[in-house]
């Protein structure tokens, strides 16, 4: 299912002229994988871990400044996890870092800490560069510098696409200390402003955050001309909730320079997290849908995340709540970016306490009140569910995973519990009770149908995918895409000859009921 396209030309993956030593590559392990899975990436390394910042209680152990140290304590940070134990002082060190931990583990100051703390010691800008792959997460990575570095009268942009080119040029001219930016935007004001590639030609640290997502294929022409206006003497930093081949590589191309802690092997998801499933009727998701929804403040769940698929049935969702009088914010790629950023910050505030997304909200995102996840679809790759359920049970915190599984995705869900290695608790509710609500629903949801057609929505989705491809066909990715995606060919073939849905649901149900089941 994970198929990583990557070009050997690509900067980061260029072999050095010398071949590295076995063992020279630093790594820490955290725990012990599955090292004969098909389906989860071999470790980087697991040699004995003997770094004396293991021990480290508080972040002064860490060789932070004092001002960092008082920061911290303000912000409630009492003392450093342990990603930050261990990345931190390698950061300070002048290492290249290659950071692996689970969701929620405090990745963000693991790098924000040492280059803040550096920046303190020689201020000037561009003083480091974060690439991150959605819009949300540079916004709100740009909230996490500023309340760290509130005593440095921090100067930070956020170069995303959605806003406005001429702004965001006076910004970057005007030399911030942190730029944080999506890979498109930033290339198009490198290639398109001459004044714009000088105001890196000093910068001390690239991050990549999100690091496995950023290095996919889809964004590689990007990186490829960034790379080429940063100086090679820069300090390389990577941060992940999940290892990739691609990341594999780094470790060869910066031998005895690079860092790697990896918290775990393989892929998992935080023990807090309590994961479940519900096996239903397609043609009824959306009645059992607003049912869990009504359930939530009987549950003591104070906003919850619900993912779906496409921006198309995202839409008609939000669509079809309002008209139910469901009160929901709707994220997804569609939205003008003040529409999306208004969504968010709605969602945030506990102006609403239902955020509909597509997967533009599964990386990174930090919402405190997020209790409880719904994937209204299974993902299609199965490491994409490690990220969405991730919007929960963060920092130690817990948090409930459920998902919406028909007759078509019961394949997509064993390959999820391979990858995690954890079976998924399948309950049922009481079908009378959710069925009551089916009159109500379907007519919501004829009528949100019909506002679709009236608020122009197809077009601008037939538009949208125009420009898709034509920018996918100018980076030469059709082809690779479509190799990506046959992996996927059976499922999809198979889905739509399901013709009797309700007699199949029935069998696969009957096969599930195996498992453990529990009354809700």
């Amino acid at each position: 299912m994970d198929q990583q396209l990557f070009d050997h030309n690509f900067p980061l993956f260029k072999p050095s002229s010398k071949p590295p030593p076995p063992a020279q590559t630093t790594t820490v392990s955290a725990t012990t994988g599955n090292p004969n899975s098909d389906t989860n990436p071999k470790p980087l390394n697991n040699p004995e871990d003997t770094d004396p910042t293991a021990a480290a209680t508080t972040f002064g152990d860490l060789g932070l400044s004092e001002w960092a140290v008082k920061t911290c304590k303000e912000l409630g940070m009492r003392k450093p996890r342990t990603v930050q134990s261990r990345c931190i002082p390698k950061v300070l060190e002048g290492r290249h870092v290659l950071g692996i931990d689970e969701t929620g583990s405090g990745k963000t100051a693991a790098f924000a800490l040492p280059i803040l703390h550096r920046l303190s010691e020689h201020p000037y800008g561009v003083f480091a560069l974060v690439v991150t792959p959605t819009r949300e997460l540079a916004f709100q990575l740009a909230e996490q510098f500023r309340a760290l570095g509130s005593c440095l009268h921090l100067r930070i942009a956020v170069v995303v696409g959605g806003m406005d080119m001429l702004k965001q040029t006076k910004d970057l001219v005007a030399r911030p200390h942190v730029v944080i930016a999506t890979p498109g935007r930033i290339k198009v004001l490198l290639e398109q402003n001459p004044d714009i590639p000088p105001v890196f030609s000093r910068t001390k640290f690239l991050v990549l955050d999100e690091a496995d997502r950023v290095l996919d294929v889809s964004f590689q022409e990007e990186l490829k001309f960034l790379f080429r206006c940063l100086p090679e003497n820069r300090q390389n930093l990577f941060f992940s909730a999940t290892t990739t081949s691609n990341l594999q590589k780094l470790c060869e191309r910066y031998q005895d320079k690079l860092y790697v802690y990896e918290a775990y092997e393989g892929l998992k998801t935080v023990e807090t997290l309590k994961q479940q499933v519900i096996f239903i009727p397609k043609k009824v998701k959306e009645v059992y849908l607003l049912h869990i929804l009504s359930k939530m403040e009987e549950m003591g769940i104070r906003s919850a995340i619900i993912f779906i698929s496409t921006c198309r049935d995202c839409h008609r969702l939000s669509l079809m709540l309002d008209v139910l009088d469901q009160e929901a914010a709707a994220l997804y790629s569609f939205r003008s970016q003040s529409e999306r950023l208004q969504a968010l910050q709605h969602f945030k505030s506990g102006k609403v306490s239902i955020l509909l997304a597509t997967d533009v909200a599964s990386r990174g995102l930090d919402i405190p009140t997020v209790d409880l996840v719904i994937n209204y679809d299974v993902p299609r790759f199965p490491r994409d569910y490690i990220h969405r359920v991730g919007r929960t049970a963060r920092a130690g915190r817990g948090g409930l995973a459920l998902s919406l599984v028909t007759q078509n995705d019961v394949d997509l869900i064993h390959e999820i519990e391979a990858l995690i290695e954890r079976q998924l608790e399948l309950i049922e509710y009481k079908e009378n009770e959710v069925l009551s609500l089916m009159k109500k629903v379907f007519n919501a949801k004829n009528v949100a149908q019909m506002k679709m057609l009236d608020d122009g929505f197809e077009e601008k989705a037939k538009e949208r995918k125009k420009q898709k491809l034509k920018m996918l066909s100018e980076k030469g990715l059709l082809k690779k895409r479509s190799k990506k995606r046959k992996g996927n060919k059976e499922i999809a073939d198979e889905g739509k000859k399901q013709k009797k849905e309700e007699v199949e649901a029935l069998v696969d149900k009957a096969s599930l009921k195996k498992k453990s089941k529990k009354k809700v």
